[in-house]
This record gives structure tokens, sequence and C-alpha cells, in this order.
């Protein structure tokens, strides 16, 4: 049995792992990058090379922060480049993901984003779907606050409609209106280079371990992977109680 095989074996319990990838840009700057876009493309190419690694140790959901709401608030230069780099990362990743069993899920407000980069999102989903090995989550113009704003509008709706009484509204009930419902919520939180939370999955993260590594996103690696499993081997997860 290899070592990521003993590890997972410890961890048993251990589903979903998500991501905060910070310092994309800083990582750029320290290197004397003539663009810190640059970054951001090295940052997606680790994307990848982490979710084989994340294989290896059993995790069966990875979620990738890979732009929030705010984010649209950035300059034209960058939020352009990044809806482009999207796009091709989506357009490069197919042979990727069918020769690594990865299926590709996304939670987010993908509304407002252009109609093609909609188009092949819903394109490398329906490729991806019976996909195995994990469920790649990319968090795309995302914030946890604008996705309960979200499910309380569909609930609301529904209640108009008569769909739901506003008794059967409960946790479990809100819970169903969430992007992705059916995804057990993230047993570990890591963010790079930073120590916030971030508006990042708020409601699924209210019993998370989370994790903060100092160090930027572009230079995560598989050594990090199993630092981060052990760690959370290491931990007695309470829930409250």
């Amino acid at each position: 049995m290899s070592n990521a095989e003993l590890d997972s074996s410890k961890n048993s319990e251990l589903q979903h792992i998500a991501f905060i990838p910070d310092g994309n840009r800083r990582w750029a700057r320290k290197r004397g990058a003539i663009s810190t876009l640059v970054g951001h493309r090295r940052g997606f190419d680790n994307v990848k090379q982490l979710c084989v690694s994340l294989i290896k140790y059993n995790v069966k959901y990875a979620t990738f922060f890979c732009f929030s709401t705010e984010n649209w608030n950035r300059s034209k230069e960058e939020v352009s480049y990044l809806m482009k780099l999207f796009g091709s990362v989506f357009d490069d990743a197919d042979n990727f993901l069918q020769d690594n069993g990865i299926k590709v899920e996304t939670v987010g407000d993908l509304s407002q984003l252009s109609q093609d980069l909609q188009d092949k999102i819903s394109q490398i989903k329906e490729r991806t779907k019976n996909n195995s090995k994990i469920t790649l989550i990319c968090a795309v113009s995302y914030s946890g606050r604008n996705e309960i704003v979200r499910a309380v509008k569909k609930i609301a709706q529904d209640v108009r409609d008569n769909k739901i009484s506003i008794d059967d509204i409960d946790e479990r009930r809100f819970e169903s209106y969430l992007d992705l419902p059916e995804v057990p919520y993230p047993d570990i939180i890591v963010r790079t280079s930073e120590q916030r939370i971030s508006n990042f999955l708020l409601w699924e993260s209210a019993y998370s371990e989370l994790i903060f590594l100092d160090k930027f996103w572009p230079d995560f690696t598989e050594d990090d992977v199993r630092l981060v499993i052990d760690d959370f081997s290491k931990r007695k997860r309470r829930y409250g109680k």
C-alpha cells in the first residue's frame, strides 16, 4: 500500500476539501514577472495538478474559489484576462478531465458570465457528468452571501407559487435551494497566503475545519496536500457538541 493510501485510510471521514487559492499576483511580483497576470495562469495550472494529487488520497470533492462576485470590481484588464483564462482552461482541459476521471461542477451566479463562457461550462459539465474519481467544483462569480440571497429568492418564489408553505421552511429545506445541495459540505477549508474566509461557502462551512498556510497559491504542492490531510486526521470534530 502506498503512503497516500495509508494516509487516506486514516481519513475515511474526509470527502471534501475547499480551497481559497490566494496570492497569485504577489507570487508573480515576487518573481519579477512583467505582468502579475501570469500568476493567475500558474494558479490555474496548479488546480489541475492538485486534483490529480487529491485523487490519490481518495478525496471525492474539491472546490476552488476561482472568481468572486467582488472580483468584478477589479481592473477591466484583469477581469478580461481571467474570463479568457477560464475559457482557455475549459477548451484545453477536456482530455485531461476525461483521462483522470474528473467531473466538473460549478457554484455561483453564472448569468454574469458571457454566453460563450456559459456555453463552454455547460458543455464540459455535460461531457464529464459520468466521471467519478473526483468532482472539481469551480466557484465562479461566487460569494457566500450571494448564494444565500439567491436561495432565499427561490424559496420566496416557491412560497408565492404555493409550491411550499412558510411552515415547510427549515434548515434542511433551505439547504435544498443552495447551488449544489447534493454535495457534502467541506470537511476542510484551506486558504493560502491570508487568514480570512472572504465570503466563501458561508452556509456550507459552519463546521468545516480551517487551515491557513503561509505561502502563495502557485507554491502549494502535493506535499502540502499531505500536510493538510495529516493535520485533519489529528483533529476531533465536535459539530458544536
